[in-house]
């Protein structure tokens, strides 16, 4: 079972990761689109091993999927939906080593190009579970994984 938006849990908090990229709108949601976009945003060492993908779209359908973190497997399943704009979507964990994982991708056009905006609603699980997902999902490792994964759609993305 996983909490909803109405029954979030207490210690639940926002991370939130913005670039302006070069490109286009029906770029990036290709970019996203493609089935191979979570192994290109994954940085070594850790690798992202696809089980199953029932996405129809990027904003209906489920994936599941392994981070390999040298030989200690992550297990998700993540539901894709709607997000907060028309031109967005959301995957919530559905199963996973988070209480509470939402994950918002939300694109904007402005006038360079379009804003990419990561914003990741996140609780952790109490015992030795959250203390390992504050070690890998939290703070300093959580700002790396997404300079990361921003620039990597920079450089999949961006037009001279």
């Amino acid at each position: 079972m996983y909490a909803t938006e109405r029954s979030l849990p207490e210690n639940a908090r926002i991370f939130e990761q913005r670039s302006v990229i070069k490109t286009t709108m029906a770029a990036m949601e290709a970019f996203h689109q493609d089935p191979a976009a979570l192994k290109k945003l994954t940085p070594l060492p850790i690798i992202a091993q696809l089980q199953e993908d029932h996405r129809t779209s990027l904003t209906a359908g489920d994936i599941r999927f392994t981070l390999w973190f040298g030989p200690v497997p992550v297990r998700w399943h993540a539901q894709h939906e709607e997000g907060p704009t028309p031109t967005s979507f959301a995957d919530r964990q559905l199963e996973g080593p988070m209480a509470y994982w939402r994950h918002e991708h939300i694109f904007e056009d402005v006038p360079n190009g379009i804003q990419l905006t990561d914003r990741i609603t996140l609780a952790h699980r109490q015992g030795i579970t959250g203390l390992l997902t504050r070690l890998f999902f939290d703070g300093l490792p959580l700002r790396i994984l997404f300079t990361y994964r921003h620039l990597r759609t920079r450089l999949s993305l961006s037009y001279a």
